[in-house]
């Protein structure tokens, strides 16, 4: 079964704030706007660019979303 990028991420949450992979996820469980069934990577994109101040890199989220599509096969 297909699962959306938002519950992939939420397997990624932990207590290590330093770590970027794991504040990232805690961030994105905390919000409420987040397109919480979206697959689609453009939609999941724009929505951090424009509406979003916790995430440093796109590049963390590309590298995310690679291993999400590999594991959403």
């Amino acid at each position: 079964m297909r699962r959306s990028f938002y519950h992939y991420i939420l397997t990624q949450r932990g207590s290590n704030q330093k770590d970027p992979v794991e504040a990232f996820a805690d961030h994105v469980s905390q919000d409420i706007m987040f397109p919480k069934q979206s697959e689609n990577y453009h939609e999941v994109a724009d929505y951090l660019e424009m509406n979003t101040n916790y995430i440093k890199s796109m590049d963390l989220f590309d590298r995310l979303w690679e291993k999400y599509t590999e594991n959403n096969q």
